[in-house]
């Protein structure tokens, strides 16, 4: 250079110095030159400039992560003096890197360093660090135990480091720790600001029969079915789904045992505020049928109120042995407001009472002493039901069926489904009942009896019944006599049995003995007719031969 003298032996010195100040092995920080296409070349300050293999500059996707000023740190593996070229290494000045990131992690214990899962191998996974790979246990891979460890390759993680061994290159890593530690951080700041009435959100963690569990961020809060929908909720997930975000109420919160009670229908106002004003008694409402019970149906009226209408109320004159016979859940129904009680939450509702009922009017209609024919709708050992119209039914007591005839069981007379005529007897408004008879249908024969029998008159008749003590004998239609066990048979002759004399459907002759029409009876005797009989012929003299022949002689013809 022009006016400047130049020692050789200072500037010789001055390369060497700069030269020595780069060690082999060291990590420095070079500038890229120039990026070619095979070398990327490097000035860190030496003699010369280094170059470093293209190869360690791409990325995952293949693309090179550097070009031309890009300032970057390289291992300076060896030089040589006699041409001052450099052999510099990105790779494994990386690696350098994550190692002592790795040892700085495990000895702090509190460092976190990232990876990405590059296999699934025995036991767990593996992960790369930065060109170096750690191994991550199946029990430290999450807070949960872990089905499908597939799932997790390619997925980048957050780790804490457990083990190092440098020398052999082994590294023990979890996830599961640093989850840990974060959800206690995240515990704690929730728990800071948590109070009850505070409007939070979270996400569903689980879901059980009785409700669910809300992450509210490291913290659990327990949603409880019935905090779920002011509406009617048979299972949490009709309304939820686990990982799924929702907004929700501190209701309740217990710093000293963490329990957190949540709402989420204390979002939204209470429905029952207003049922009063938009539902007052004898309002005409439609809703739709979502339970039905043994002893009624409840119908919702509207999200968060719901109506019973029991089997009662359900209709006038149906005997509606259960609900589901009558309606099923999701039918809409038409119903009329009976009462309500908004402290307890209950609405009484009637579906009967949209029609007239029918027994109001039932005296009208079936005034005493009308005649009726109806199917037997029931037969049971007190009597028969018979249809009057639909819903409405009569009962025949086994009484009035007929006159004298005592019948053992309704069964032997009458049969479901048979057409019957009967008359109106009693009506019974209020307990909607109406009495049914069917003997009335011809005149009583007891009335003519005292002009019909007497005592001393001989009377013929069928066995209807024998009994222990007797049996009943048919003198004519609907009129039944006694004839006692004591009576049967001759004068002198003692019956033990009736059925040792008598059969049912037997023809009878015998005597009356006895007539009581106020208390319908009436006493029949075979012994004294048989004595009768005795008495008559010894009355009547014996006739002898020779009184024939006079009797012959007197008259001829």
């Amino acid at each position: 250079m022009e006016g400047t003298e130049v020692n050789i032996d200072e500037l010789r010195e001055m390369y060497e110095k700069a030269f020595k100040e780069v060690a082999e092995g060291e990590i420095v920080k070079g500038k890229v030159i120039e990026v070619g296409r095979e070398f990327v070349t490097v000035d860190v300050g030496c003699k010369s400039e280094g170059q470093v293999p293209l190869s360690e500059f791409f990325g995952p996707d293949g693309e090179v992560t550097v070009k031309a000023g890009d300032e970057v740190e390289v291992l300076l593996e060896r030089r040589r003096d006699d041409e001052g070229e450099v052999i510099l290494s990105k790779v494994k000045a990386d690696r350098i890197r994550v190692w002592e990131r790795i040892m700085e992690a495990c000895q702090r214990g509190d460092g976190v360093i990232e990876g990405v899962v590059c296999e699934r191998v025995k036991g767990g996974l593996m992960v790369d660090l930065g060109g170096v790979r750690g191994f991550l246990p199946g029990s430290q891979v999450d807070l949960r135990p872990v089905r499908n460890f597939e799932a997790y390759v390619g997925k980048r993680l957050k780790l804490k480091v457990l083990k190092v061994n440098r020398r052999r290159n082994n590294v023990v890593l979890s996830h599961r720790a640093y989850l840990e530690e974060e959800r206690e951080r995240r515990r704690q700041e929730t728990l800071s600001k948590l109070q009850e009435g505070a409007v939070v959100e979270g996400q569903v963690k689980n879901i059980t029969d009785y409700g669910a569990f809300v992450d509210l961020g490291g913290v659990d809060g327990l949603l409880h079915i019935t905090d779920i929908s002011w509406g009617r909720v048979k299972h949490p997930t009709e309304r939820l789904q686990v990982g799924q975000k929702v907004k929700v109420k501190v209701l309740k919160f217990n710093p000293e045992t963490g329990k957190i009670s949540l709402g989420m229908k204390q979002l939204e106002p209470d429905p029952w505020e207003k049922v009063p004003e938009k539902y007052p008694e004898g309002t005409r409402v439609r809703g739709k049928v979502v339970g039905i019970a043994d002893y009624g149906i409840f119908v919702e009226l509207e999200e968060g109120v719901e109506g019973l209408i029991h089997v009662s109320d359900m209709s006038w004159t149906r005997r509606i042995k259960h609900p589901s016979k009558y309606v099923n859940v999701g039918d809409i129904v038409e119903a009329v407001v009976l009462s309500m009680d908004p402290s307890r939450r209950r609405i009484s509702l009637g579906m009967k009472q949209l029609e007239p009922n029918p027994w109001d009017t039932i005296e009208e209609r079936y005034p005493v002493g009308t005649r009726i024919i109806g199917q037997v709708k029931t037969v049971t050992d007190f009597g028969i039901f018979i249809g009057i119209e639909e819903g409405i039914d009569g009962l025949v007591h086994v009484s009035e069926m007929s006159w004298s005839k005592r019948a053992k069981n309704p069964t032997e007379l009458y049969k479901k489904g048979q057409e019957v005529e009967a008359v109106v007897l009693r009506i019974d408004r209020e307990n909607e009942r109406i009495s049914l008879g069917i003997k009335q249908l011809k005149p009583d024969p007891w009335e003519s009896v005292p002009e019909k029998y007497r005592v001393g008159q001989v009377v013929t008749g069928k066995v209807t019944t024998l009994t222990d003590f007797g049996a009943f004998v048919e003198v004519e239609e609907d009129l039944e006599a006694l004839l006692h066990v004591s009576e049967m048979g001759t004068s002198g002759e003692r019956v033990e049995k009736p059925s040792d004399v008598l059969q049912v459907g037997d023809e009878v002759t015998a005597m009356i003995i006895h007539v009581n029409p106020r208390e319908r009876r009436m006493g029949l005797s075979m012994k004294a007719l048989a004595s009768r009989g005795q008495e008559v012929q010894e009355e009547i003299p014996p006739i002898t031969l020779g009184d024939l022949l006079k009797q012959s002689q007197e008259n001829p013809s």
